[in-house]
């Protein structure tokens, strides 16, 4: 049986998504302790062929993500009926209906920024996998939530606790929450 909230809704099913350096594992581990519901870390799925790559600065190919993503659909749909959130990059629309496929409730939380942002926030976390040399082609990848996808767009220029109070604020609206709600660019 499925836990849901007070007022119906099913417990939040959630990718918060980005560039590199955008503060999604920071972000999407706030919400899910702010919503209580299990929290995964994309980076945690990379088989050890990926984080070689991008280590050495080489940019993953779809070929490449194709393992990874099917086993972050996999930790969706394990956590569907108790809610999740996962941060993983999800830049192009391919890979979130790949998720989508494993989870077609799942939401997306995109935590949007410009590349002087990014590249701030990138310095400040040195010896992750990721270089900031790869920052460009994670951009030029970076297909922003079109209007049929059930997510929202929030601002990573703030702190992290008033990104997390905007997702709350925002996902509590008449629609149901973002999960009902097509997405709205407010960057």
């Amino acid at each position: 049986m499925s836990s849901t909230h007070a007022d119906g809704r099913p417990p939040a099913l959630l990718v918060v998504m980005g560039v590199s350096g955008s503060g999604k594992s920071t972000v999407g581990a706030a919400i899910a302790h702010r919503l209580g519901v299990a929290f995964g870390d994309a980076d945690d799925f990379h088989p050890p062929a990926n984080i070689a790559k991008m280590t050495a600065g080489i940019p993953l190919d779809d070929d490449d993500r194709i393992p990874w993503l099917e086993a972050i659909g996999r930790w969706l749909a394990g956590h569907d009926e108790r809610g999740g959130v996962i941060s993983c990059s999800a830049l192009k629309v391919a890979y979130r209906d790949r998720l989508r496929a494993h989870a077609p409730r799942v939401a997306f939380v995109h935590l949007h920024g410009t590349r002087e942002v990014i590249a701030r926030r990138q310095a400040s976390r040195p010896g992750h996998f990721m270089p900031a040399s790869l920052l460009d082609s994670q951009f030029d990848t970076l297909e922003p939530l079109g209007p049929d996808e059930a997510g929202l767009v929030i601002d990573v220029d703030q702190p992290v606790d008033a990104i997390v109070q905007e997702y709350v604020r925002r996902s509590a609206g008449p629609s149901g929450g973002p999960s009902a709600a097509p997405s709205t660019r407010q960057a």
